[in-house]
């Protein structure tokens, strides 16, 4: 891959937690750094807080809320209108669990089951948008921040109207992730774009954890570490279709290496996501 300093990077959810600690040492090295929020004032501020920290001028934000397919769509449009190339995508938007006490089912704006819509989905629709970009840049390279928390999929309740649980919802998609992860390498080997997932680490001091267990047992900066790892290092060039735990490999749910349910979710997300099969 380039250096740093002439790679154009996006970050989904880069206003908070690990995509903003991510993003803000991204810009540090000199990297330009597309800021992602669904909040407008937090997107401006988030500019404003990584501008003065680094001296960055290579910084601009996109505002989507990606429960909603439309938004992705036109983040991608105007991602595209701004740029003709991107080197490094990083998936990591995302929610949690939420107070699982509560255990209330969410939908999307699309009527999608909410987790599997906002963690899987969306990423989903926007990588498939951007790959004219990514190709542009080859040897690109993609990141999905999956989870150590991987549950398999029952393809006859996706969405859990049938029986809800929060803590399911959202280990459920990040497995969608990593099946997604496994087919998208798979596709784009000839391309030069690599496709890997990771954990960045337990429990991050982030509010979706406080959120949902009220207790952290790690640290952001080690998930930013993990992360840089996979995005970055140039001992993975080439390296694709693979997850990583931290900065390890590892093995995934077994699910996602049978071919047969990666199939089957790759149908219903392009349904889903209103893009014909290919």
């Amino acid at each position: 891959m380039k250096p740093l300093d002439e790679q154009i990077i996006f970050i989904t959810g880069s206003t908070d937690g690990l995509g903003r600690a991510t993003a803000r040492e991204l810009a540090a090295q000199g990297a330009t750094v597309l800021i992602h929020g669904r909040s407008r004032e937090r997107l401006d501020a988030t500019i404003a807080e990584i501008a003065k920290a680094t001296g960055s001028r290579k910084l601009s934000g996109y505002l989507a809320d990606l429960s909603e397919l439309a938004q992705v769509r036109r983040l991608a449009e105007e991602v595209a209108g701004d740029h003709e190339r991107l080197d490094l995508l990083i998936n990591n938007a995302g929610i949690g669990s939420g107070e699982m006490k509560l255990g209330r089912r969410e939908t999307s704006r699309d009527g999608h089951e909410l987790r599997f819509a906002v963690n899987y989905l969306a990423p989903f629709l926007l990588t498939k948008l951007l790959l004219p970009l990514l190709r542009r840049a080859a040897p690109s390279r993609i990141v999905n921040v999956s989870s150590i928390g991987q549950s398999p999929i029952d393809f006859a309740d996706v969405m859990l109207e049938r029986r809800y649980d929060p803590m399911h919802a959202y280990t459920q998609s990040k497995l969608a992730q990593i099946m997604f992860t496994v087919d998208l390498a798979e596709e784009l080997r000839a391309d030069r774009i690599s496709v890997n997932a990771m954990h960045p680490a337990s429990l991050m001091n982030t509010k979706m954890v406080f959120e949902s267990f009220g207790y952290t047992s790690s640290t952001i900066e080690e998930g930013v570490d993990a992360l840089l790892f996979v995005a970055t290092s140039p001992t993975l060039d080439g390296v694709t279709g693979r997850y990583f735990n931290q900065k390890r490999e590892a093995r995934a749910s077994s699910q996602a290496y049978d071919a047969k349910a990666r199939a089957e979710l790759k149908l219903l997300s392009e349904r889903l996501a209103g893009l014909a099969h290919s």
